[in-house]
């Protein structure tokens, strides 16, 4: 298992367009990703799972990820979450 834990740092936090992203960029991994936030672990391939963590600008949130490209996986998400979504 790898993880690595995140500050979210975009406007919106893992809503809507964020959350898309997110999911979307989970998806291009054979891992399994998790995302922890409040002691709760979230499906990062689910849209409506992101969306119920209810994640917000300046959130700490824990992205582990469990597979044959585990790293990979945190690192891209983490890309992602640390370049604001591309806002």
């Amino acid at each position: 298992m790898y993880k690595q834990e995140l500050t979210l740092q975009n406007e919106a936090g893992l809503h809507a367009r964020p959350a898309s992203l997110f999911v979307r960029e989970s998806a291009k991994y054979k891992s399994e990703i998790l995302v922890e936030k409040d002691g709760k672990e979230y499906k990062a391939k689910s849209i409506m799972s992101i969306l119920n963590m209810g994640a917000f600008k300046g959130d700490r949130i824990t992205v582990k990820a469990d597979g044959p490209d585990e790293r990979e996986a945190v690192e891209g998400l983490a890309k992602l979450v640390n370049g604001k979504f591309g806002e």
